[in-house]
């Protein structure tokens, strides 16, 4: 059988990422960053008042007091945005509001809250230091200085450094397009009676929210029966709005695994026993003259999750752009013991993690879910975590410690 780490090489060896675009900002929130942005000019451009107050020379004010307080003539109002020119001589101050440029001549901001609020003349009753209440400009940025690098995801902190740098637009890759349909003559839509024989379909919209999870744009297109010609026109249909298809189902050894059937006789996909469990039957390729990459995972509702988190995730991530990293791994210790795991394949039971500050170099469990069939939906929803049995371990005791891959949290 072929290992989980050559199936991974191979599917990521059918994309690359996604040329950029030029978007205005709003519509770039959520892509990644095609190039380094630079800034134009300091942040802020000018030295500026941090807070409400006055403007004033700071060796005026020496001496004063409560007891005592400096009286200063108000020569100015300064709003923020004001464009004038304005100085302040020795002796004298200027009404100033956050944000506002500063005056010549002055070097300090005296909070309105050390004062009386005076209009004309203005009493202010202690002393300040110089540069006190004052935004330097390129205190934040230096003009040239790179803001965000290539591969940053933008999110609103970084809309924020690009907007206050004057980006109305960036380079960016845009969200890949995923298209998600499942195949089953027994699959029912949610909310439709159903018969005997009948299950109502789950898969597609499992994958469709997992391919939105990972900053996608993902369309479900449902289910499709076991008919060969109906399936292969429902994946080319697909193409034309896909960077990438997703299936679920009919790529085993059965009679009527369709999937596998019509799309092994393109000769551009493979199909393939992983040495794993679940999730065995794995197929990718690439379908349609604009060589679509397209993967095929199982049916089984885990295999499906945990096929997607193993394979179908680095492939999303590159096709944005990042860098197609496995999930976050940590060391646990096993709260219960694994019975029995198949030789050969490498398992991926489901647990919940928890960090139990225990200390030393493990301080995590794992609580390994007692419902591990491949069928087995519910533990999905009730866990965080794989806990990674290798291919040569057969049994595991209580308190051993394992490979723990970290599941995405909802958002």
């Amino acid at each position: 059988m072929k290992s989980v780490e050559q199936h991974i090489r191979d599917v990521l060896d059918l994309v690359e990422p996604l040329e950029p675009i030029d978007l205005d900002l709003l519509r770039a929130h959520g892509a990644v960053l095609a190039e380094p942005v630079a800034s134009g000019v300091a942040l802020p451009p000018f030295d500026n008042s941090s807070m409400d107050g006055y403007a004033v020379t700071a060796d005026d004010l020496a001496g004063a007091s409560a007891e005592e307080p400096v009286r200063l003539p108000v020569v100015a109002d300064i709003p923020a945005g004001d464009v004038a020119a304005t100085a302040v001589r020795r002796g004298h101050c200027a009404r100033i509001m956050t944000g506002a440029p500063l005056p010549r001549g002055a070097d300090a901001v005296v909070p309105v809250e050390w004062t009386d609020g005076g209009l004309a003349t203005v009493a202010v009753d202690r002393p300040v230091r110089p540069g006190n209440a004052i935004r330097r400009a390129g205190e934040d940025v230096e003009k040239g200085v790179t803001v965000l690098q290539r591969g940053a995801r933008l999110g609103a902190g970084e809309l924020a450094v690009l907007a206050a740098v004057g980006r109305g637009s960036v380079p960016v890759h845009p969200r890949p397009r995923v298209v998600v349909l499942s195949t089953g003559a027994e699959l029912v839509e949610p909310g439709s009676p159903i018969g005997p024989g009948q299950i109502w379909e789950s898969n597609s919209y499992m994958l469709t929210a997992a391919a939105l999870d990972e900053g996608c744009s993902a369309f479900r297109r449902g289910f499709v029966g076991d008919d060969p010609a109906t399936v292969m026109e429902t994946i080319e249909d697909a193409l034309v709005e896909a960077d990438v298809v997703l299936t679920t189902g009919g790529v085993s050894m059965g009679a009527y695994d369709v999937v596998k059937e019509v799309l092994s006789r393109l000769g551009t996909v493979r199909f393939d026993k992983v040495a794993m469990q679940p999730g065995m039957p794995q197929g990718a390729g690439t379908v349609g003259d604009s060589a679509t990459p397209i993967l095929t995972l199982p049916g089984n509702p885990v295999s499906s999750y945990v096929s997607f988190q193993l394979f179908v995730r680095p492939v999303l991530r590159r096709l944005r752009g990042l860098s197609p990293d496995p999930l976050p791994a940590v060391h646990a210790r096993l709260t219960s013991p694994v019975p029995h795991s198949p030789k050969g394949r490498r398992s991926y039971l489901r647990s919940v993690l928890e960090y139990d500050g225990a200390g030393g170099p493990t301080p995590y469990t794992a609580r390994i879910a007692t419902r591990q069939g491949s069928h087995q939906l519910s533990a999905l929803a009730e866990t965080n975590a794989l806990a990674v049995v290798p291919e040569a371990v057969t049994e595991l005791a209580e308190g051993s410690v394992v490979e723990v891959l970290q599941l995405p949290a909802a958002p």
